[in-house]
């Protein structure tokens, strides 16, 4: 039986996160799995089949580059795949590719690494129109950041660490040792950041504590030595604030076994 493969994008706003959630007693929360196993059962015109994600976003967090696969027999060629799915899906959701991919294919367990966004606006002296078109997308701050401290503080997180302090509590894994390969800020646009975080994997708000950390860098309460003594101390109160999800994006998932890039 064939697997596909898919890229995925959606606005995380009007969702409970990527994972279908179906509690006991309770009509199912609105999840993007959710709609989108719907979206592929009506399109292939069969019974309902898992459809797995490459991350478990959290409710209000968005993606550009979500990568999902599900198995099933259809008679709708590939080429057209993408495009009879977003058909019936909300305007929330799209998939803007499928491939049919090696059987054994998991987005999960074969992913080699992942790309996180944070958008931030930042020390603006009036208010801005240009934010009420990207305000489910971008977290304001009034203060005006450092961004050459932020930058500074971001490259202390490169590398392989224990994660601890970065994690919040009840993270539910073994082990927060996590490889960093890159964490960068950019400057888009005068009073507008962009924090960008690049790794193996992530624990659970991981992302978000480190752009919040980058934050309390850029006003000027937190140094790179902080930081280093955070990562040692492994004591989640010594590291940043957990910024909001909206201001999160997926951009992309990397592949080595069973695929090549998505």
């Amino acid at each position: 039986m064939p697997r596909f493969r898919l890229l995925v994008a959606y606005d995380g706003t009007e969702f409970h996160g990527w994972q279908r959630q179906e509690p006991p007693g309770a009509p199912p929360l609105r999840t993007v799995q959710g709609v989108l196993e719907d979206a592929v059962a009506t399109a292939i015109g069969g019974a309902r089949v898992p459809v797995m994600g490459a991350s478990r976003t959290d409710a209000g967090v968005h993606a550009v580059g979500q990568v999902a696969a599900f198995t099933a027999d259809t008679r709708i060629p590939v080429d057209r795949l993408a495009m009879a799915i977003t058909a019936r899906l909300p305007e929330d959701v799209c998939v803007h590719r499928a491939d049919e991919v090696h059987p054994g294919f998991d987005p999960i367990s074969d992913c080699v690494s992942k790309c996180y966004r944070y958008s931030i606006a930042h020390g603006a002296d009036a208010p801005d129109p240009g934010l009420l078109f990207t305000r489910r997308t971008t977290w304001v701050t009034r203060h005006r950041l450092d961004l050459a401290a932020m930058r500074a503080t971001a490259a202390c997180i490169v590398g392989t660490h224990d994660f601890a302090a970065f994690a919040q509590a009840n993270h539910g894994r073994e082990s927060t040792v996590r490889t960093v390969f890159g964490c960068t800020v950019h400057e888009p646009a005068p009073g507008r950041a962009v924090v960008e975080v690049a790794g193996s994997g992530f624990l659970y708000n991981m992302v978000r504590i480190i752009a919040g950390t980058l934050v309390d860098a850029g006003r000027g309460r937190t140094t790179p030595d902080d930081v280093r003594r955070a990562l040692a101390a492994r004591d989640r109160t010594a590291a940043g604030p957990t910024l909001p999800p909206h201001g999160l994006r997926l951009e992309w998932v990397r592949y080595g076994a069973h695929g090549s890039e998505p």
